[in-house]
């Protein structure tokens, strides 16, 4: 048995003891505090094995024809991943107080669900653990979100039916790369099997851009891509805070995952054709300028983030697009920086809005002469997404930006160079709307007179643990690049 197996059975069987009675709080609390110690176990197992390729794998077949095993395995990606998933994991439980079981047993499913989507080798179950960490996201949005019954009930209805469809066309572009690459008359979803088939007899490279831009549509309806983003942030701005936390710290990276672990290995060349990336980059422009100016606008702190959170998609686009080894780790470094610092910003959003009410700009102001631990935990969140040097914000922005320059010639500008200097904006309009934010909230006095008081030191302890994370990964940005000296 695996230890990857124990990792992502633990948040799965805590929800079940606890939907059968088992002290809520503290079996949630108790299993994913166990299951980040296993993760840095792991992760620090893994980078003393010199980082190469799949580790601590495992399988238990089920079916022979076609191929079908539960197999779990992971890599430095993977591995950054579930570090990202139990810490966000563990905040998320620890900010429930006071609610009933059921925003336990949800926030432990879709962590475990996320879990077991990113430490699965098997095409089946990384697409099946995904769509389980779905439900309970739907399902609170619509019963406990932070709206009037109608309106948390469109809300959740719209990101059920663009989810829904999302993954339906991700399922087809799946069952296509299954068929073509599983090799003779037995089908296999195994995915080391499939990619050393790839890699073996490599399709034309214009049958390798059809298959990815199906899973570029499916994977990118899933990570809010424009113009297929709607969805998202009403649904971030809706969703209860541990949800909230949740889907968009950890499992809107389920789909660019997708995209660097099944879709470039095995369709390599894809992402270099033209029209593919062409369409990509005008798609992640509309994620970075079209929302960023979309944010610029919002009056309230929870449509800011939910706006923000889609923005910075479109950098994580970018390296995938750009193809490159420096881009895409700094990717993948933004995708763990972007988790950590929106799962902080949400818990702090939250918070101020069970003290205050209400999270409109115009009836806030001088918080910080009465909360000021919990004004400079805001700053560490706030200051990470604009991409202040030394948060690992910006180390995975610069990577992105590098990495896109890596083939540039003198006098030679490709449409992907003319991208990034139209990105280089969005780091703009983010310190536009964010410091704007920081200034409604935190400084001057409120017309409304009100105010809040920080909170108890016990309820800061997952606040200061993202903060931490991201100012030693910041500082320390090695420790992440050091797990993915082989996997891209």
């Amino acid at each position: 048995m695996s230890v990857l197996e124990i990792i992502i059975a633990l948040p799965l069987l805590a929800a079940l003891a606890i939907w059968l009675g088992a002290p809520a709080r503290a079996a949630s609390l108790g299993a994913t505090f166990l299951n980040l110690i296993l993760v840095l176990v792991a992760t620090v197992q893994y980078s003393g094995k010199a980082a190469n390729g799949l580790a601590f794998t495992y399988s238990r077949p089920i079916l022979d024809n076609p191929s079908l095993s539960f197999a779990v395995g992971a890599d430095g990606i993977s591995l950054i991943l579930a570090l990202l998933t139990t810490l966000v994991m563990l905040s998320a439980v620890w900010q429930i107080e006071d609610r009933p079981n059921i925003f336990y047993i949800s926030s432990l499913l879709i962590g475990g669900g996320a879990l077991g989507a990113f430490l699965t080798t098997d095409v089946f179950f990384i697409y099946a653990f995904h769509e389980l960490a779905l439900i309970p996201t739907f399902l609170m949005i619509a019963l406990h979100g932070r709206a009037d019954a109608a309106q948390r009930k469109a809300v959740a209805w719209k990101a059920t039916i663009y989810l829904g469809a999302g993954s339906l066309v991700l399922l087809v572009g799946l069952v296509w790369a299954v068929l073509e690459f599983s090799g003779g008359s037995k089908l296999t979803f195994d995915l080391e099997a499939l990619r050393n088939q790839a890699t073996l007899t490599p399709l034309p490279a214009a049958k390798q851009a059809q298959i990815f831009f199906v899973l570029l549509l499916g994977f990118g309806s899933l990570v809010s891509l424009f113009p297929f983003h709607s969805w998202a942030a009403p649904a971030y701005a809706t969703a209860p805070t541990p949800v909230a936390m949740l889907h968009s710290g950890v499992l809107k990276k389920f789909g660019l995952y997708g995209l660097i672990r099944i879709a470039m290995p095995l369709l390599p060349q894809a992402v270099h054709v033209e029209w593919v990336q062409n369409a990509l980059l005008l798609m992640l422009l509309g994620n970075i300028l079209v929302m960023g100016l979309v944010t610029i606008h919002a009056n309230r702190l929870d449509d800011t983030l939910a706006n923000s959170s889609v923005m910075h998609m479109g950098y994580i686009f970018l390296g995938i697009a750009a193809g490159t080894e420096i881009a895409l780790k700094g990717a993948v470094i933004l995708m763990f920086a972007h988790g950590v610092s929106i799962a902080l910003l949400f818990g702090l959003c939250g918070r101020m809005r069970n003290q205050l009410g209400t999270l409109e700009y115009n009836k806030l102001g001088g918080l910080a002469a009465h909360a000021p631990a919990f004004t400079v935990l805001f700053a560490f969140g706030a200051f990470a997404s604009i991409g202040l040097p030394g948060l690992t914000n910006f180390a995975g922005e610069v990577m992105i930006f590098a990495g896109s320059f890596t083939s540039f010639k003198a006098g030679v500008l490709s449409n992907l160079h003319w991208t990034v200097f139209l990105a280089l904006w969005g780091v703009v309009m983010s310190a536009v709307y964010m410091l704007r934010a920081y200034r409604s909230i935190f400084h001057g006095s409120a017309t409304t007179g009100l105010f809040m008081i920080d909170p108890a030191v016990s309820q800061r302890v997952p606040f200061i643990l993202l903060a931490a994370t991201l100012l030693v990964t910041g500082c320390c940005p090695w420790l992440l690049l050091n797990l993915m000296k082989s996997a891209l």
